[in-house]
């Protein structure tokens, strides 16, 4: 038995349903934000509301972002499958440090400029976290079948 790391292989139903929650994560962390914000807007204040679907928003962007490096981070990691020594590229860590710079900076600035209070926009930051665990309890109440190739692929059969 070799202890060489070996690329797993999906199916297109098993990458199906993984882009499937991905899609749906997504568009909950919107949906959450907006409803957040709505809700907030009729019972509270507008200017909390605006920090909540700001909040929610720059989360949407962070997700997406961390999807395109999680993308590249596997594709390199398949492409070196076979290899002794491993190489991330640079550009991969500077993209992660980035991402989350360009969300404190944004998140700053429409502090300053425009008066949006700074705890409603990391509030809807959280819109993200929520969406996350909606879909993860949408998928223990509708599991998607793995395939029998798949399964001893992973080791689990």
């Amino acid at each position: 038995m070799s202890t060489d790391p070996q690329p797993i292989s999906t199916t297109d139903s098993d990458s199906a349903a993984g882009l499937a929650t991905e899609r749906r994560i997504a568009w909950l962390t919107l949906a959450i934000g907006a409803v957040a914000a709505t809700a907030t807007g009729l019972s509270y204040r507008w200017i909390w509301a605006a920090g909540l679907l700001i909040g929610a928003i720059l989360a949407w962007f962070n997700f997406r972002w961390l999807r395109r490096g999680m993308d590249a981070l596997v594709e390199a990691a398949n492409s070196q499958a076979g290899a002794a020594k491993t190489h991330v590229p640079v550009g991969t860590y500077f993209r992660a440090l980035f991402r989350y710079g360009l969300i404190a900076i944004s998140v700053y600035v429409i502090f300053k400029v425009l008066g949006i209070p700074l705890v409603s926009m990391v509030l809807g930051l959280l819109a993200l976290g929520a969406a996350a665990v909606t879909a993860s309890v949408y998928e223990v109440w509708h599991p998607v079948e793995i395939k029998s190739d798949t399964q001893a692929a992973r080791g689990l059969k």
